[in-house]
This record gives C-alpha cells, structure tokens and sequence, in this order.
C-alpha cells in the first residue's frame, strides 16, 4: 500500500512541476517564438502538443523508471537533443525577460560583463561535469 501510494504522490507532483513548467515556456511565448523563427507557425499547436507530451513522457519515465533500448546512439541522440532544448529554452527565456540588461543596471556594471558571463558558463560545466562524474 506504501509503494501505491509513493507512486501515485510522485507521479502527482511530477505531473504538477511539468504542467507548471510546460505552462511557463507556453506562455511566455517560446514555442511561438521558435515556430516564427522557423517560418513554421502553421504548425504550433503540433508544437505545443509535443511540449505537452514530452512532459508527461518525460514525468512517467523518471518515477517509473522505463527503459529505453536505445544504445549509445540513442543515448548521444537524447543527449544531443536535451541538450539543444536546454540551452535554447535558457536563451530564449534570457532574450524574452532581457535578464542581462536589467541585472548589469542593478548591480551598476560598467565593466566586465564578458567576464561574468564566461564564469557563469565555467561554472554551469563544472556543475555537470562533477554531477556526472559523481553520478549524483
């Protein structure tokens, strides 16, 4: 009864953080705004579906622990393809809040910018590389 109930709990707030997520990235207009970098927008409600159907997917795969045979080319696949999602869904939501403007006149930065930048990234590898490597 415990293990029912763990599963039903963790598919119920996983269900909720992806909704709330996928919700975000809708609408604050990404998914328009890949579809009209594309000249594709005939295509965004296949779009918006995908988005929602990846988060269910990617929901039941982490707490029921499905596996995929897929290889190390499926592997460097989904990799590849996390990854583009990832850095592209950051860069965009970056462009939409124009973060960096605003937080370079909050801190009053007249200098160094670039410098920041390229330390954020070092530290953004650094993350991955000891969370891979430790396997947490």
């Amino acid at each position: 009864m415990k293990q029912i109930f763990m599963a039903a709990a963790g598919f119920s707030c996983g269900l909720a953080v992806a909704g709330g997520l996928f919700a975000l990235i809708i609408a604050l207009g990404l998914v328009a705004e890949f579809a009209d970098q594309t000249h594709t927008a005939k295509h965004i409600l296949l779009y918006e579906d995908a988005v929602a159907a990846g988060g269910i997917l990617g929901n039941l795969m982490s707490v029921y622990r499905f596996i995929v045979p897929a290889g190390p080319v499926g592997v460097g696949i989904f990799g590849l393809f996390s990854g583009v999602f990832v850095g592209a869904w950051a860069m965009a939501l970056t462009e939409i809040v124009n973060i960096v403007p605003i937080f370079t006149r909050r801190i009053d930065m007249r200098r160094g910018l670039a410098l920041v930048i390229a330390v954020m990234a070092l530290g953004r590898t650094a993350g991955s590389l000891i969370f891979y490597y430790f396997r947490w």
